[in-house]
């Protein structure tokens, strides 16, 4: 049976994890998004793909390509330890701006992750995941406006290495995991 250290640092391993994988698909980090999957890891994101998640990764240029802005965040995160292996169902909510020929949409969706972790070399990393949506709002044309006066003068995010938070920060680098060691 853990510790309760080693509980709290297992738990905080696995919430390090989801919050990367977060900033990963925002910033269309593929490399970073690689890093926190083990090679045998399967991801369902229903339509857009079911299977290996290496796979998966292989296909998020083509999948975020009309992807103007991508922003998840993470709210309830409920997790249950069992050794080397934990479950999680992760709240989220994603904001998608996405182009089409003529103009772009905004998706707003409220959902789940349902993930299996796995500690293997005592790093935690995902064995499985899958997204669901549990409601969805479109707005169409998008209502996203950074050219209005009350942003004006902000750093705007971007999707890739030009982020203002690649500049900003010495600690985020692109395609850079470091993860949390499971034992201390």
């Amino acid at each position: 049976m853990p510790t309760d250290i080693q509980r709290l640092l297992d738990l905080e391993a696995i919430r390090t994890l989801v919050n990367i994988y977060c900033r990963a698909a925002d910033r269309q980090d593929h490399q970073l998004m690689r890093s926190l999957y083990h090679e045998d890891a399967l991801d369902d994101h229903g339509s857009f793909f079911q299977g290996l998640a290496m796979d998966f990764i292989d296909k998020l240029p083509e999948i975020q390509a009309p992807m103007e802005i991508l922003h998840h965040s993470t709210t309830t995160h409920n997790i249950e330890l069992d050794g080397d292996k934990a479950e999680g169902e992760v709240y989220v909510i994603a904001f998608h701006r996405v182009a089409t020929e003529t103009h772009s949409i905004d998706l707003l969706i409220g959902g789940r992750y349902l993930d299996k972790y796995e500690r293997r070399d005592d790093v935690w990393k995902f064995s499985h995941r899958a997204a669901l949506a549990d409601w969805a709002t479109v707005q169409d044309p998008s209502s996203v406006d950074l050219d209005h006066p009350l942003v004006s003068g902000a750093l705007i995010g971007r999707r890739d290495n030009t982020d203002p938070s690649y500049k900003f920060f010495d600690g985020f680098s692109r395609g850079v995991y470091i993860p949390i060691r499971a034992h201390s």
